[in-house]
């Protein structure tokens, strides 16, 4: 086998090879032979098929498995000779050729991974989020708890905001009913924001048993294009109306939390124990984005089209996946390639970088931290052993865990190479509340 190796462009490379001959045929023969003690053919006892027959009836089949293997074989022994790191798949062509040559020839184009140099972190600044959770933040906590166990009572009165009112409502656009227009015993809870509000607004105010008729004009970036910018004119009659009632905050509540006995201080201190657990994740989380966009922001390379593409492809899949999850078909979804391009660019680029810091720094997972990772995942599940079984039981899933500590080990480092200053701020605006 020879071969040599063209440079296309900053990435992209051909691989020109080429082979006796005498090499392929000389494989084709050998398997038709091992075929004939087998091939089952009409007329003939198995194993008594002359090779010639079998030749005719198999002849082209094998050829073109002996062609692709032949092709592969040989790109992978030339690349290993070349010492090239392939990115993605290569694409192969056959070269034209005089029929009496003695050699076959074929090329393939592919491309390779960039030379990954990091820049320089030192003049790098990362802000690090400083929370302490209050009293205050525990009792809006406990206030988001009641309203997620709302009871609702009829209220003999007009409705206002918070109430659950139940209405049928009809629309028209020029006299003409529209998909989505219609609907009967229909509840919403007025304020919430689940219908448009200029609908919700007339309702407050109105009574069980009243109807109330008027416009509603639909903003020109709505959802549904076909009344996007347009205004409607519906008829509502209003049903019933119920009031909120939040639940007390007593041992009762407490209990419903998972406070077995009832005691109210504990309820606030778990509560707050919780918030202070929610913090370090985002805090972390915030730290470890400045951290990638630092990496990304001070080393400059090119990504490979191969690799940006398979991204692309696995992130649309998981649009897709989501999508049917959801219960919608993702085949009626437009999912534009171009969404997804600059994402996949970003991440494809990112692994690159991420994957030279690791083994120029020996940042490689160790199997303890792996194990760490795991068992802390499973603490919040109600069988801790079996999750950890579980993902043990599982290369993919502990390829999971071994991502998370490899990002974990390049974000400390990273850390220890910039200057990190607090930024205090409110629990609110960790959350991104405010």
């Amino acid at each position: 086998m020879q071969s040599n190796v063209e440079d296309l462009g900053a990435l992209e490379r051909r691989l020109n090879v080429s082979i006796p001959q005498e090499k392929i045929e000389t494989e084709v023969e050998s398997r038709l032979k091992r075929l004939a003690r087998t091939a089952k053919i009409h007329g003939f006892r198995p194993g008594k098929v002359p090779l010639k027959i079998v030749m005719q009836q198999y002849g082209p089949q094998v050829r073109q498995e002996v062609m692709g293997d032949v092709l592969q074989k040989n790109f992978s022994e030339a690349v290993r000779e070349q010492k090239l790191r392939v990115a993605g798949y290569p694409h192969f062509e056959p070269k034209q050729v005089a029929e009496d040559t003695s050699q076959f020839e074929f090329s393939a184009t592919f491309e390779v991974y960039p030379d990954v140099t990091l820049g320089d972190l030192s003049g790098t600044r990362i802000d690090q989020p400083v929370v302490n959770v209050t009293g205050s933040d525990v009792d809006k906590t406990l206030e988001i708890l009641r309203k997620q166990r709302v009871q609702y009572e009829p209220a003999e009165r007009p409705a206002v905001i918070g109430d659950r009112v139940t209405i049928d409502y009809s629309g028209v656009i020029d006299g003409v009913e529209f998909a989505g227009g219609k609907a009967e015993n229909f509840a919403l809870v007025l304020g919430e924001g689940r219908l448009l509000k200029d609908f919700e607004g007339p309702l407050a105010g109105m009574s069980a048993g009243q109807g109330k008729t008027f416009e509603v004009t639909f903003p020109a970036d709505y959802h549904g294009k076909e009344v996007a910018g347009k205004t409607a004119t519906f008829e509502v009659k209003l049903h019933s109306v119920e009031a909120a009632k939040l639940p007390e905050v007593d041992a009762e509540f407490a209990v419903s939390l998972g406070v077995a006995d009832g005691n109210i201080e504990k309820m606030r201190n778990e509560i707050r124990a919780n918030l202070e657990r929610e913090v370090s994740k985002r805090v972390k989380a915030r730290i470890k984005e400045q951290v990638m966009q630092s990496l990304l922001d001070a080393t400059t390379i090119q990504a490979p089209k191969a690799l940006v593409e398979q991204e692309l492809e696995r992130l649309m899949q998981d649009a897709r996946n989501d999508l049917e999850s959801r219960g919608m078909n993702a085949k009626n979804v437009p999912l534009p390639r171009d969404l997804f391009h600059e994402r996949a660019q970003r991440r494809v680029t990112l692994g690159l970088i991420l994957a030279e810091v690791v083994k120029i720094n020996g940042l490689h997972a160790k199997p303890e931290q792996v194990r760490t990772v795991v068992e802390d995942l499973a603490q919040s599940y109600e069988n801790p052993a079996e999750v950890v079984k579980w993902h043990y039981a599982s290369q993919g899933r502990l390829n999971e865990a071994e991502s998370a500590v490899l990002e974990d080990n390049v974000v400390m480092w990273v850390v220890d190479k910039v200057t990190v200053a607090d930024k205090p701020m409110t629990l609110d605006e960790l959350m991104g509340k405010s």
